[in-house]
C-alpha cells in the first residue's frame, strides 16, 4: 500500500486550535475525510494515518469513530492522558486497543521541558504501551534530541517514530549537531523516522527543493528506507505548500532508488511500522 502516514482531521474552534495563529489563518477551517480523499486519489495513495492534534480522548474517540466510517484511514495515533494513569493507563490501553484501527499515542512533547522525559507515570505507562506491542510517535524540537536519546533507551521495546524529522529549523544546510543526534538515535533500531512536517520549519515557509533536499538525503541514509515513512502533516503544510508538490518533491527524491526501497518510503515501513491492513 501507498500510505501518508502523517495527516490530521478537526472540526475547527478557536478554543480547541488555539494553536493556529494568525499566521495560519489558511487553515482555520474543519478539515475532514471527505476532503483528504479526493487528494489521496489524485495522487494514487491507498490510505493515511491520522494523528493527534489535541490532547483529549474526545478527539481520539473522534478519529476511531471517523476511521470506522472511512477505509482510507488505516490507522490512528491519539492521545491518552499517560502521564496522569502511570500503571493505571493499562486499563485505558486495553480499552482503546480493542478498536482494529488504534495503532499507537502520542503526546506533544515539544511543548515540554525536558524534565518530562524523565516523568515516573509518563515512563511506566510506555511500558504498558510496549507491551501492548501499540507504537509512540515521538513529536520533539531538535533541541530536545539529547533528552530524547536518553528516554529512548529506557525503552529498548517500544516502537518509536520521529515526527517531521524532530523538526530543525530548516535555514541551510543539515546542522552537523542534528545530525550527529539522529545518527546515534538510529543505532537504536526500535527508532523509526517520518519525512513530514518539514516545509513548515522553513522560516517565512519560503521552501524549495534544493533547500530541502540535503534533509531528506540525510535521514535517508540514517535510517534508511526501512525505518523512514513519508508524510505530508496535512493540513498543516498547507500553510507552506500544496499537497501535490509535497508529493512530488519526495517522489523525486526517491528517484534514485530501487523499487523496493522506493516502496518501503512511500508507504511499507508505515505498514510494517504500524501493522496497518489493507
Amino acid at each position: 500500500m501507498k500510505i501518508d502516514a502523517h495527516q490530521h482531521f478537526w472540526r475547527y474552534s478557536s478554543t480547541e486550535y488555539g494553536w493556529i495563529d494568525n499566521a495560519m489563518s489558511a487553515i482555520r477551517r474543519d478539515f475532514l475525510p471527505a476532503d483528504l480523499a479526493s487528494i489521496l486519489g489524485s495522487e494514487k495513495l491507498d490510505g493515511s494515518v491520522a494523528v493527534q492534534a489535541r490532547q483529549s480522548l474526545a478527539e481520539t474517540d473522534w478519529l476511531l469513530e471517523l476511521a470506522s466510517s472511512h477505509p482510507s484511514i488505516k490507522g490512528v495515533v491519539g492521545w491518552l492522558p499517560l502521564a496522569q494513569e502511570g500503571v493505571r493507563s493499562a486499563v485505558l490501553l486495553d480499552r482503546y486497543q480493542r478498536h482494529p484501527r488504534f495503532k499507537g499515542v502520542r503526546h506533544v512533547l515539544q511543548a515540554e521541558p525536558d524534565a518530562y522525559f524523565e516523568n515516573t507515570e509518563f515512563n511506566a505507562a510506555l511500558h504498558e504501551v510496549a507491551a501492548r506491542h501499540l507504537t509512540y510517535d515521538l513529536l520533539i524540537l531538535a533541541r530536545q534530541l539529547p533528552a530524547a536519546l536518553a528516554w529512548v533507551d529506557r525503552h529498548p521495546s517500544l516502537r518509536i517514530v520521529i515526527d517531521h524529522i524532530a523538526k530543525p529549523v530548516v535555514h541551510g544546510s543539515p546542522s552537523l549537531e542534528w545530525r550527529s543526534q539522529l545518527t546515534e538515535l538510529a543505532r537504536r533500531p526500535n527508532v523509526f523516522c517520518k519525512f513530514s512536517g518539514v516545509v513548515t520549519e522553513v522560516p517565512g515557509w519560503n521552501w524549495t527543493p534544493q533547500l530541502l533536499r540535503p534533509h531528506f538525503d540525510a535521514v535517508l541514509e540514517i535510517f534508511g528506507p526501512r525505518r523512514l515513512m513519508f508524510g505530508s502533516d496535512w493540513p498543516v503544510c498547507l500553510v507552506a505548500t500544496e499537497y501535490s508538490r509535497w508529493h512530488a518533491f519526495v517522489n523525486d527524491c526517491i528517484a534514485p532508488l530501487t523499487l523496493a526501497e522506493k516502496t518501503a518510503v512511500m508507504g511499507g515501513t508505515a505498514v510494517n511500522f504500524y501493522h496497518l491492513k489493507s
